[in-house]
């Protein structure tokens, strides 16, 4: 009997974003895979992982905040200056498949970035290469790279997943980088676990790491570590300790953890460094940066309104000094994760040159019409949009191609709305990932041939594998999602394909070759059911997705 591998979930035909059909998987039925194994024998040291985890390579992500170009509006619509970005850099890039995407879709930004991990950086590396674009990415250590003669000045510095996961020494060194290397107006993007939301579940992952360095055994590997540890965790929970009885959110936490990618639990949980800090901590070790907190990275968390009761924000009108501000704010949304943007010499706008730069700025849409929200939510609950604002802006930026926010204005004007609508529901629609922010038209036009470069490098790789689930654009100047099959179908229609037949048979092909099948409502489907589910993919694909990625260059 054949190992049966669980491969990532596709979207369902009603859906654009790659979202999972439930239970919509692929399986591999065939032969066991053989595994190579090192030589016996064979020492290899590992005193350069600083006690970060380097026997299984990270997941590939792909994260918008750590794209430059999307900073911009958020800054600019809580009235902070926006730079223009020609020097950007990204801290510990893991697998790199932001910074592969940012380099072939920007051409007018210089990226430089370093990941300790050397395969993650050689796949980073190579990943440019083919795309015909130029990065300077490394695999040193922070206080290798951080110390090189030959980087500028950068004008965004990204650490995406970083700040929490390293020693205090690393973060010493970071600082030093930022005050050095970050000029003055520069953006320092930064996320990291947060007090007090992580105060519950903090001692899970305490029990997680301690079981795994006391009883897990060398030849195990972080993977099996960790499912050890969860077991173990799992068994003692039931029995029903007083920690369990007063943190009942943590044992409903463990839940969600052991339905999460081993990859990601790995790196999460089991690095030698895990330091969650209060806003006021973080803010203590970037002053030495000179940089000063701007706003969050995602937006939404900007709105009062959505996280936070009435007497709630009239509570914070009170507080003058921002660290406590935000240390509020972290309490009454129990935050466990923060994205923040940080500047470094905040310069706050004066009412006319917020509202002119913000003319200035482009976005395009990226869902279908039927994905289009009648709601957002927040963290006390959820609101619904008004028709009167949002219907006017859906009308003139279904045609997804990038509109001035000075367009919008005089689009919504003649509907006798002003412009602080037009903002609050830029930011609602930028946060709910409806629109993203658009590349200058000249950088399209010399973007276009490495993103689609780039994107055929991936599409190879689904081939086999749809570890990677998403494309670069060159009107967005990022990564938009596209899931398996899509990606696919997207090959056969390079390779000459024409219809929705010719996207599933080929797509068919493909599967037939690895041995997998399609699983839907719990069945693995049989033979050529396969290529009817597949049929129907490629046709709502084709109607729906192709239209969008045509009008977004890919």
């Amino acid at each position: 009997m054949g190992d049966r591998i669980a491969v990532q979930a596709e979207p369902t035909p009603a859906k654009l974003r790659g979202a999972a059909s439930g239970d919509l998987v692929m399986r591999k039925v065939c032969m066991q895979q053989w595994r190579p194994t090192a030589p016996r024998g064979e020492y290899v040291s590992t005193e350069w992982s600083a006690g970060y985890v380097t026997d299984v390579n990270y997941t590939f992500g792909y994260y918008g905040e750590l794209n430059p170009l999307r900073c911009r509006l958020p800054l600019l619509t809580v009235g902070r200056h926006a730079p223009k970005i020609e020097n950007a850099c990204e801290l510990g890039f893991g697998q790199g498949l932001s910074v592969s995407i940012h380099a072939a879709a920007q051409p007018g930004i210089n990226w430089y970035g370093t990941d300790f991990n050397p395969s993650q950086a050689a796949f980073a590396a190579e990943m440019v290469r083919l795309s015909g674009a130029e990065a300077k990415l490394y695999d040193e250590a922070f206080a290798e790279f951080c110390n090189r003669k030959d980087l500028p000045d950068f004008d965004f510095i990204g650490l995406h997943g970083i700040w929490t996961w390293i020693s205090d020494q690393n973060r010493h060194v970071l600082v030093d980088f930022i005050r050095r290397k970050l000029r003055p107006g520069g953006v320092l993007y930064i996320s990291y676990n947060t007090l007090p939301g992580w105060s519950s579940s903090a001692p899970i992952r305490h029990l997680m790491k301690r079981h795994a360095d006391v009883m897990g055994a060398p030849g195990q590997g972080v993977i099996g570590q960790t499912d050890a540890a969860l077991n173990f965790i799992d068994q003692f929970l039931a029995l029903d300790p007083l920690y369990a009885k007063v943190n009942p959110g943590a044992v409903e936490r463990l839940k969600q953890v052991k339905a999460q990618d081993r990859k990601y639990l790995a790196h999460e949980y089991m690095n030698r460094d895990w330091h969650p800090m209060y806003f006021a901590d973080v803010e203590n070790w970037l002053g030495d940066a000179k940089v000063g907190f701007a706003c969050s990275a995602h937006v939404l968390d900007n709105l009062y309104d959505l996280n936070m009761t009435p007497q709630q924000t009239e509570f914070m009108r009170d507080v003058s000094d921002v660290s406590l501000r935000e240390t509020i704010r972290d309490f009454c949304m129990n935050q466990q994760f923060r994205r923040d943007y940080w500047v470094r010499g905040v310069r706050a706008l004066i009412g006319h040159e917020q509202v002119a730069a913000m003319r200035e700025e482009r976005v395009v849409m990226t869902v279908a019409q039927a994905d289009l929200p009648t709601k957002v939510r927040g963290v006390i609950g959820e609101a619904t949009l008004n028709d009167d604002v949002y219907q006017p802006l859906f009308e003139i930026l279904l045609d997804h191609k990038p509109h001035s926010v000075l367009e919008l204005e005089t689009h919504l004007a003649s509907k006798s709305l002003h412009f602080g609508q037009l903002s609050s529901a830029l930011t609602i629609l930028l946060g709910l990932g409806v629109i993203t922010t658009a590349a200058a038209a000249q950088d399209v036009s010399k973007a276009k041939a490495r993103t689609l470069a780039l994107n055929k490098t991936i599409a190879r790789r689904s081939l086999s594998v749809g570890d990677i689930a998403y494309f670069a654009s060159p009107i967005t100047g990022g990564g938009i999602t596209a899931s398996r099959f899509a990606q696919l179908f997207w090959l056969s229609r390079q390779n000459g394909g024409k219809t929705a037949e010719d996207w599933a048979s080929f797509a068919y092909q493909v599967l037939q070759g690895q041995g997998q099948a399609i699983i839907k409502d719990g069945a693995t489907l049989q033979g050529e059911d396969n290529l009817t589910e597949l049929r129907a993919q490629a046709t709502h694909w084709g109607a729906h997705v192709l239209p969008i990625w045509n009008a977004l260059g890919v």
